[in-house]
């Protein structure tokens, strides 16, 4: 297909068991694009909002990258693994008490508002140039640098031991699976993030995103269309 520059963000909702890289991809592929990039890079666990900026939206896509993120999910007390979620290598299990919501609510209490993370060793902060999931696929473990994070919001919205379904709203840089396994190590049981979805980035929500199998199936005009150009991104970030 002959490339066609648009200039732009796309908004898609991305299915579970691809990278972010793969539905870049796909997008500069039927879309005839050849400049794509990504706003925060979703795990091939995670679904949803992942936003695509082309051609031009590309300058803006530091800052886009710098918006409050929402996530809904679910976690697993009594098991920890090597990536701090599903796709990890179960480190250790352990009995689950009957915790009742109130003991819950006082764990996510603990962080809640300014405080600092632990990034995984599956992250992708580079050390010496290395992304650290590479290192950590070598077997090797580096000293990191806590971050400082801020959680705006969280609820619990279901419990059904031992998993518990959560909503959170985050700053920048914020790991949600370490989010549920340092809960976890707060409960003395240990926990590990099995379900994540982002919901929202910014003033952008994956309500109004388009699915990766529409954008491989449908006609690419008509995902042109779904595009927001750049005036209209400035506008809804208030810019």
């Amino acid at each position: 297909m002959r490339t066609q520059e648009i200039d732009g963000v796309l908004l898609i909702d991305k299915a579970a068991g691809m990278t972010s890289h793969d539905v870049v991809a796909i997008v500069r592929k039927r879309l005839g694009i050849r400049k794509v990039g990504h706003c925060g890079t979703l795990d091939p666990l995670a679904t949803g909002l992942l936003i695509a900026v082309l051609g031009r939206g590309t300058k803006i896509q530091d800052l886009l990258m710098a918006e409050d993120k929402e996530y809904t999910g679910t976690f697993q007390l009594g098991v920890t693994t090597d990536s701090q979620d599903a796709d990890g290598e179960v480190l250790e299990t352990r009995p689950v008490s009957e915790f009742t919501r109130e003991q819950l609510e006082e764990a996510f209490e603990k962080f809640h508002g300014d405080f600092y993370q632990m990034p995984p060793m599956v992250s992708a902060i580079k050390q010496g140039g290395v992304p650290l999931y590479k290192l950590a696929r070598q077997g090797k473990t580096v000293e990191r640098e806590p971050r400082f994070v801020h959680v705006f919001a969280h609820e619990i919205t279901g419990v059904h031991l031992p998993e518990v379904d959560f909503r959170v709203v985050c700053s920048k840089g914020f790991y949600v699976r370490t989010y549920a396994h340092d809960i976890g190590a707060s409960l003395d049981c240990g926990a590990h993030l099995r379900v994540l979805r982002r919901t929202k980035s910014g003033r952008f929500s994956v309500d109004n995103a388009v699915t990766v199998e529409e954008i491989q199936t449908q006609d690419p005009a008509s995902i042109r269309s779904r595009v927001l150009d750049l005036p209209t991104v400035s506008r809804m970030r208030g810019a």
